[in-house]
């Protein structure tokens, strides 16, 4: 009996661990990032850049909400909001009491699919198939069809309200204490909303800094982003794999970016030029696969600093 049904019994008993160790302790296990990147010109003085990303928030997670509160202890200078807040259509009052005191900062966002649509069931496998045929969100993938509207404008109506820039296929600019930093942004390619004619140009001049922002790492924004010379580009979406291997790392990143890049700083060249990438694992997942191993749910610090 042993022979038989030992192996099978021990593999069942593995996946069960592992499985209530990604669904009851690392998916609320949440964590700071924190990086340094020199940007910035010369004689410029630090800042501190608080990016927060995939919230994905459901009524009643309490926890994460206290974390995200817990981030104003901080105090960065400024904060950008990546998208995808939302994972449920009755949660905007609760992603609004979980951001209510980082929206005391000077920040920025943009939203991801998840702002505008609720979330459906899906076979976390169709995951890796779409990745061996190349199709991610709407990119080669047949439109969605009754698709659930989230109340994203309830959400953008607080982010103004609270001096936030919207950068969904727009510029802006923000000013800190004589220092001043203009942000380019685009709606989400992950599901066909970038529009980078719009937003085209580079860096503008005046500005001490210029970054850009995006919800999904496509490449083909980043590649629009770095060929016109962005110095650093932040993103979010991938949540870093959310399941990933051990000394290995993820096996999927939901868009076309490689699995080397899919969470953390590296960088990107195009047209000429390099930009940093900042890539953040998020700090949520989505309603139907609430679990996340090794990769743990995070926030970044970004310390900006003078480039060498």
């Amino acid at each position: 009996m042993r022979a038989r049904y030992g192996v099978p019994l021990t593999l069942t008993a593995v996946g069960a661990a592992g499985l209530a160790y990604a669904a009851g302790f690392e998916v609320r296990s949440f964590r700071l990032r924190r990086i340094t990147v020199p940007v910035l010109p010369r004689g410029m003085r630090p800042l501190r850049v608080l990016q927060v990303s995939d919230i994905h928030m459901v009524s009643g997670q309490r926890k994460k909400q206290r974390w995200l509160q817990s981030l104003a202890g901080l105090r960065p200078d400024f904060v950008i909001n990546t998208g995808d807040n939302l994972s449920d259509t009755e949660g905007v009052p609760e992603a609004l009491d979980a951001l209510g005191p980082l929206m005391e900062f000077p920040g920025a966002y943009v939203f991801g699919s998840n702002d505008y649509y609720g979330p459906k069931l899906r076979n976390p496998a169709r995951y890796l198939i779409e990745r061996v045929q190349g199709r991610h969100g709407l990119n080669g993938n047949a439109p969605a069809v009754g698709a659930v509207h989230n109340p994203w404008e309830e959400l953008r109506d607080a982010f103004d309200a609270a001096g936030w820039v919207g950068l969904s296929n727009s510029r802006g600019r923000l000013k800190l204490e004589g220092i001043e930093i203009a942000l380019t942004g685009l709606d989400d390619p992950h599901i066909k909303r970038d529009r980078y004619a719009e937003v085209a140009g580079g860096p503008e001049s005046g500005a001490d800094l210029s970054l850009a922002v995006v919800h999904a790492p496509y490449l083909r924004s980043l590649d629009a982003f770095t060929t016109d010379g962005y110095p650093l580009i932040l993103a979010g979406h991938t949540h870093g794999g959310q399941l990933c291997i051990p000394f290995y790392g993820a096996l999927v990143t939901n868009c076309d970016i490689d699995t080397d890049r899919v969470k953390g700083l590296s960088t990107h060249t195009a047209g000429g030029h390099t930009s940093y990438l900042h890539v953040s694992a998020g700090c949520g997942t989505n309603r139907y696969t609430p679990v996340r191993f090794a990769c743990p749910p995070e926030a970044t610090l970004l310390t900006l600093t003078a480039r060498g």
